[in-house]
């Protein structure tokens, strides 16, 4: 799946726990009529990708929805595994 948009923020690489595990968040604001904000997170060796993106970007962000249940409650999660510059078209 994709998600097209504009960064609204990227967030500073994050340790979690304490074996070395590392994410790192970025947040796409979508150009439809009605916009929605999307919090997109990159983990371990993808956490770099996001060093050449800087906010107000135009981006394709290539994602995977995951879903788990932990004491019977049920979370999502969107993790990016690719992005690039979204193809722009000057007149």
């Amino acid at each position: 799946m994709e998600i097209n948009g504009l960064i609204h923020l990227i967030g500073e690489t994050l340790e979690v726990g304490s074996n070395g595990f590392t994410k790192r968040q970025l947040v796409v604001k979508t150009l439809e009529n009605y916009p929605q904000i999307i919090g997109i997170d990159f983990i371990k060796d993808k956490t770099y990708i996001l060093d050449s993106y800087k906010i107000g970007d135009e981006v394709k962000v290539y994602i995977n929805i995951r879903g788990n249940e932990y004491n019977g409650k049920y979370y999502v999660n969107i993790q990016g595994w690719r992005i690039e510059k979204a193809d722009v078209v000057e007149v």
